[in-house]
């Protein structure tokens, strides 16, 4: 009668891990399901590469507040002319065509770093960034791809961030 017992018990244990298993891949499938940061960029008309590479999860609330994060601070080039940073954290408040009330990203104009405080689809071609008082604006193209964050000095203990 033992015998018997132990042919059923790894019987039962095999179904157990299917179920679990083919549970786990639905959880999985369904996560999955969920749109990327920049999936909800282009629904409120905004090209993808306005964020650089590497999102690793994002909130975005009813009211149109959002965070984006990031593994590290992130720098790159804009328009192959301006450095721009984006911290791990970035955050503000989308609605269709604008963002509003900007933090954690900056541009590097001259010699000082600018916050970007808004930035606005002024037209099928154009995108305008506002810096404080400047406007700089760039042809949408210029952001048809995500760019790579290129590597930085992380400051705190003097290790090469990629």
């Amino acid at each position: 009668m033992a015998m018997a017992i132990i042919p059923f018990f790894f019987l039962l244990t095999f179904l157990i891990l299917s179920l679990f298993l083919s549970n786990s891949q639905t959880i999985a499938e369904s996560l999955s399901s969920e749109p990327s940061a920049y999936d909800m960029l282009e629904k409120y008309n905004f090209p993808r590469g306005i964020l650089p590479e590497g999102v690793t999860d994002y909130l975005l609330q009813s009211d149109g507040y959002f965070e984006v994060y990031f593994k590290s601070d992130c720098e790159f080039k804009v328009a192959k002319k301006y450095l721009a940073r984006y911290d791990q954290k970035i955050s503000g408040y989308i609605d269709t065509g604008t963002l509003k009330n900007l933090n954690g990203i900056s541009v590097k104009v001259l010699f000082i770093w600018i916050g970007v405080s808004e930035v606005d689809r002024a037209s099928e071609t154009e995108i305008n960034f506002y810096l404080g008082p400047i406007l700089a604006s760039f042809g949408v193209s210029s952001f048809e791809d995500s760019p790579k964050c290129r590597c930085s000095l992380d400051r705190s203990n003097t290790t090469v961030v990629i």
